[in-house]
């Protein structure tokens, strides 16, 4: 395993006051490395999603510290912490978030004009990425002429475009029927993960923990158990 890409530690995250208030997140304290794909599963209200947006730098904590890369991400500015969620992480998010008047290359193409390349050289290295996910013979169609499993690649190669050493998936096979969830994860343990690179996902999705290096169980806010996944297993 590779050195520690996430360090968070003492992770509390509230929402309203007083007699109000109610715990999402309780004390959460794990470490994510480079060349892992880390697995948080729980059910519903577990705090699985504010644990992640914690993490990427979404949502702050009232207490803790989240470290990437040796970087406490909630002692910067606003503007810094607006950089970091664009040059490290990467999202692939449920629904996909694409761009329905936008062409499948041009859906890839937006985090990178959003680091200021030019319109051409953002096509040029979108299109590379369409290629690494398969999908170079669809840059031109619009998302709704895409199957969801082609949908949920294209999400993917957006993902990836800008180079991101944290990439971050909440529940990506939800849309997805079985085998074509796991033709998915395959792909991602196969092509997307790299010893330089953190995969963190979020998923209630049973079928896939085979592809886990490491599965992080919570409920009530806590973890309640980390074990190996299946790739570690003979």
């Amino acid at each position: 395993m590779g050195n520690v890409a996430v360090m968070a530690k003492e992770l509390v995250k509230w929402f309203g006051e007083e007699d109000a208030k109610t715990y999402a997140v309780r004390g959460v304290s794990f470490d994510a490395h480079f060349g892992e794909m880390l697995y948080i599963v729980g059910p519903s209200g577990s705090g699985k999603t504010t644990l992640l947006s914690m993490i990427s730098g979404i949502l702050r904590p009232n207490k803790g510290s989240v470290v990437v890369e040796d970087k406490d991400i909630w002692s910067l500015t606003s503007d810094e912490i607006a950089e970091f969620r664009l040059s490290t992480v990467g999202f692939v998010f449920q629904d996909y978030h694409l761009f329905p008047r936008l062409t499948t290359l041009e859906n890839v193409a937006i985090p990178l004009i959003l680091k200021k390349l030019d319109w051409n050289e953002s096509i040029q290295v979108a299109a590379k990425f369409l290629e690494i996910v398969g999908l170079k013979e669809r840059a031109h169609l619009p998302p709704v002429k895409l199957s969801t499993g082609e949908q949920q690649r294209v999400a993917i190669a957006r993902a990836i475009a800008s180079s991101p050493d944290l990439l971050i998936f909440d529940e990506p096979t939800a849309s997805l029927d079985g085998e074509t969830g796991r033709r998915i994860l395959d792909f991602v343990k196969k092509n997307i993960l790299n010893e330089r690179r953190c995969i963190i996902i979020v998923t209630h999705d049973n079928r896939i923990f085979e592809y886990a290096d490491k599965i992080m169980k919570m409920s009530d806010g806590k973890i309640m158990d980390v074990e190996k996944g299946g790739s570690d297993e003979e």
